[in-house]
Order: structure tokens, then sequence, then C-alpha cells
């Protein structure tokens, strides 16, 4: 006798790595799983939050408060447990203080319990201690793509920064396991692989062994149906030159796209940021362009950190005039609670922040519109993602520099266009961020 799904109503809020901690747990309860739109017709409401930056847990607090009013009016009620960084960060305890109507709180530092908490909460029989086939996931990213987290938590100490107190610090997670999630999501013909963790190049550091990330590339890169292998979020002292010719001659399906968070550019507010490479930021992207100079180079910065004065964002704002950046995202400084930053002088008053994130997107803006005009009469695959939820025809999709849901995308429309398939185009016009093609 077929088991009965269990019907699950699931938000994440924040980075892809808490999607995939989500997947990962509703695929891994032992019972078919099936996601619905409306949070009545569901067992369970799943909320994973996000608790980084004071936004992030406003947004978070909001979607909890949101489920708890629209749940106060149903008459059977569903099972709401609330998962992720904001409990990790405030605790379980003085969160159920606060907000009772939630009737489980899954803290980050029992990650690997959240399948028998939530079964146990669910009247569910026990989980399997490991699945495996299908990747272990209930994918919420459609055909073309998955995520797939390396590691958990952080080595690195930033000022700034709130990991390493919610998630704790580094801990690799094991080739085997990903090998045999990333055969699982490649078999349900999933594309292109997005490899995520809070720094990828520091994969394998804290084992103690010789299995370092280029170990785990060279065997992800040899699975059947992969057309796209991406990585994010690299570290800029871990960009060596050896991993950059290590990209270079892998070549397919390795992308030469490299994420590499600057945060800054100026060697004193650097320093004061505690970053681990604390030097001038030109070195490293001097290095990639020396070794990989057909690499597509994202990075993020942050504005009005404490003690930026208008001499040290004038230096970043020519950085970045210079360097010709593919994307860029910018980030208002947030004083989080707990961290070092926080309690430094120099505090840079909110409204001059907001103007200097506005500065440098203008500038970034410019910068990003020239380089996809360059791109228009020529001829690109577009991985393509989802139907245009207004155009019949039009889908969104993405050419090989354009990562998914932190860049812009490419519009298609034409014969074969359709979820999950790689398609020759012609890129016909382009905005400051998107790109129109036709197969």
């Amino acid at each position: 006798m077929a088991t009965k799904a269990l019907t699950v109503w699931s938000l994440s809020l924040g980075c892809p790595k808490k999607r995939v901690d989500s997947e990962r747990l509703l695929g891994s309860l032992g019972v078919p799983v099936k996601s619905v739109a409306q949070m009545g017709r569901a067992r369970l409401v799943f909320i994973n939050t996000c608790g980084f930056i004071a936004p992030a847990v406003r947004e978070s607090v909001r979607a909890v408060l949101d489920a708890v009013n629209r749940l106060a009016r149903c008459k059977n009620k569903p099972l709401l447990a609330v998962a992720g960084c904001m409990v990790g960060r405030y605790g379980a305890e003085e969160l159920a203080r606060e907000l009772p109507e939630v009737d489980l709180w899954l803290p980050t530092g029992d990650l690997a319990d959240w399948p028998a908490l939530l079964a146990h909460a669910l009247g569910l029989p026990d989980p399997p201690e490991k699945v495996t086939g299908n990747g272990g996931r209930l994918l919420s990213t459609g055909p073309s793509y998955a995520w797939l987290k390396i590691g958990e938590g952080c080595r690195h100490k930033c000022a700034f920064c709130t990991i390493p107190s919610i998630r704790g610090g580094l801990r690799s997670e094991a080739a085997p396991d990903l090998l045999a999630e990333a055969r699982g999501l490649l078999e349900r013909g999933v594309r292109e692989l997005v490899l995520v963790a809070q720094d990828v190049t520091a994969w394998g550091g804290d084992t103690g062994g010789k299995k370092t990330l280029p170990y785990l590339l060279e065997r992800l890169m040899g699975l059947d149906g992969l057309a796209w292998l991406r990585l994010l979020y690299l570290y800029p002292s871990g960009v060596t030159p050896e991993l950059l010719r290590f990209i270079k001659e892998a070549g397919a399906p390795l992308l030469p796209y490299l994420d590499i968070p600057l945060q800054h550019a100026h060697p004193d507010v650097l320093a004061r940021m505690g970053r681990p490479f604390a030097g001038d930021p030109r070195r490293v992207l001097e290095r990639v362009r020396d070794i990989l100079p057909e690499a597509a180079v994202r990075t993020t910065f942050i504005v009005g950190y404490p003690g930026e004065s208008e001499a040290h964002f004038d230096s970043l704002c020519r950085f970045v005039e210079e360097s010709r950046f593919r994307h860029l995202g910018v980030f208002a400084y947030q004083a989080e609670e707990g961290t070092p930053a926080a309690t430094l002088p120099d505090q840079v008053p909110d409204e001059v922040k907001e103007r200097r994130r506005a500065t440098l997107m203008e500038i970034q803006a410019g910068i990003s519109e020239s380089l996809l005009e360059a791109h228009v009469g020529r001829r690109l695959p577009v991985l393509v993602d989802a139907p245009h939820p207004e155009w019949p025809g039009l889908h969104s999709g993405r050419v090989w520099f354009q990562a998914p849901e932190v860049d812009g995308m490419t519009y298609v429309s034409g014969p074969g266009v359709t979820p999950g398939a790689l398609v020759e185009c012609d890129i016909v016009e382009n905005t400051e961020y998107d790109l129109t093609a036709l197969a």
C-alpha cells in the first residue's frame, strides 16, 4: 500500500546554503513529500530563516508572524516548524518565549538531527539514517540547476561577520556523500551544479589530508549528464595560482566563473575588517586575469564600514572603474551585535552608506551594460531555467557567465526552448544587466 504524501508549504530565506538544508531535510524524512502552494492545505509549514544581518532577521520574523496569523484561521492547523540561522543566533528557548505559536524550533547546531526531530513532531516513523538516490533532496530550483553545499561553517574571523558564531567553524562534507548527492541530482535531469559554502576554496582544509578542492572537482567533472559546474564564494586568499591553473586546464564542464567577495579595495579598510587577504586586492585580480583571462569575475563590496572615509570610498570607486567586474554586489554595512566591528569607533551614518551604495551601483550599471553589449550579435549556449510568468513562449535562462539567482538573466525564445535545455542562441539585445536571445 502506497504511503500517503506529506503535504508541505516551505520557505527558505537568505543564502542558497539554507535552500540546500531545506531540500535535504524534506527529502530525508523517509516518506513521499508533496509541495503545496497554500499553507492551509499543508500538514507541515516549514520556514528556514536567515540571521546574518539585522534586515534578514526582520524579514525572517515577518515571515514567521505572517505564518502564525494565516494559520490561526485554519480549521486543521498544520505543524509550524522554524529552522535556520535566526534560531541559531538567538536560541530556541528565547524565541519560543516570544513566539509560542511555533510548534518546533530547529537550531543550526542540530542540523544533523532535523529529520528525526521533525519526524517525531509529525508522528512519522523514524527516518533512515542516510537517504540515497535522487540526491536525497526535494528540489525547489526546477530542472536546470541545483545548489550543492560542500561545507558548513567558516574558518575565517572577519570582524563584521556573524556566521562563525551561528554556524560554527569549517566542516567539509565528505567527498563520497557529495558525489552520491550529485549523481542523484543529475539523474533527475539537472544540468548545472553550483558549488556553495562560506568559502569553497577551504574544502578539505579541516580534514588534515591531501584532498583539497581540485580533488573534489575532478570527481564531479566526470559525472554523466553534467553540462556546467560553477563555483560560488571563493575567498581571495584561496584563489591561488594552483587553483587557477587547475580551472584553466580542466575546461568544460568547469566554468571559468569566479565569485570572489573582496569586500573592499583599500588596505586600511580591509585591515579593519580582519580580512584573510588584507593587502591590495589588485593582486588577486591580476593573478586571475594573468592565468585565466577569459574568467567572469563576480565580487561584493561593503560600503560605510566603520572608519571608511570619503578618500577610502573614492579609492574603491576608482578600483571598480578600473577593474570592470562582470558582476558586482554592494551592501551597506550593518553593525551586528556580538561582532568586533559593531564596537569600532567612527561608525558611518546610514544616509552616507546608502549614498555610497547607490553611487557604486551606478558605476557598475554602466560597466555591466558595456560588457553585455559586446555579446550582441554572438552565438552562445543558453541554459533555460523557466517559462516567463507573463509572456507565452518566452523563457528565462542564462549564458555561462550568469549564475542563477544572483546575476542577470537571458530572456530566450524559439525552437527547443524548454526548461532544462541547453540551446545554442543568437544574442540579439541587452540592457544593463540582462540579455535577449533567439534560438
